[in-house]
């Protein structure tokens, strides 16, 4: 259903935000997470468009009230998460997903980046997913804010892994440092 959707709104969505989709060379097979910038409600769907690779979002569970939304979060392999506190089972959820060898699209900022500064704050999860399942991060950024009719790009940058983190203790400290490589590194791909 979704590649069929794919196809049906790629043409579209491309005419209304035109997009180039830069690197995709460097998504490697297997298991891996995007990390993304976020400035837009369209973020998402210029991720799912990006590749062919089936993609797992952590999405705000306020997107699954709606049931339309609902089921646009269904088709599109949505994982509701709390923002609000430590949620379990999203956390569960994204494990899972990365165990069995698929793709997991984070937005670490946590939310769009309303403030137009370079990078929000970064979150830890997206660091915490990588050392607990030993998976590469592909930082990606999107150019711009996407806007009608104005020329964007996505670029998907080379991937890195945070092994030097597999054998510690994950603790407030060292997830903290690890989500600033995240950060360092999502920005060295603008």
């Amino acid at each position: 259903m979704l590649i069929i959707l794919k196809i049906l709104l790629f043409p579209l969505v491309i005419l209304l935000f035109p997009t180039a989709f830069k690197g995709n060379k460097n998504i490697p097979k297997g298991k891996c997470i995007f990390v993304c910038n976020h400035t837009s409600n369209v973020d998402p769907v210029l991720m799912v468009l990006s590749t062919w690779r089936k993609q797992y979002f952590l999405a705000k569970k306020e997107l699954f009230k709606c049931w339309f939304m609902r089921l646009i979060m269904k088709i599109a392999h949505g994982i509701p998460i709390d923002r609000g506190k430590t949620d379990l089972k999203a956390i569960k959820e994204s494990l899972k997903v990365l165990n069995n060898g698929k793709v997991l699209t984070i937005f670490p900022e946590g939310t769009r980046n309303k403030e137009q500064t370079e990078l929000g704050e970064v979150k830890a999860g997206a660091a915490m997913f990588a050392i607990k399942t030993k998976t590469p991060i592909v930082p990606v950024w999107i150019s711009k804010k996407p806007r009608l009719f104005r020329p964007n790009k996505l670029k998907f940058g080379t991937p890195f892994t945070l092994d030097e983190f597999y054998d510690k203790k994950l603790d407030a400290a060292t997830l903290e440092e690890a989500g600033q490589i995240v950060a360092k590194k999502l920005l060295e791909n603008k």
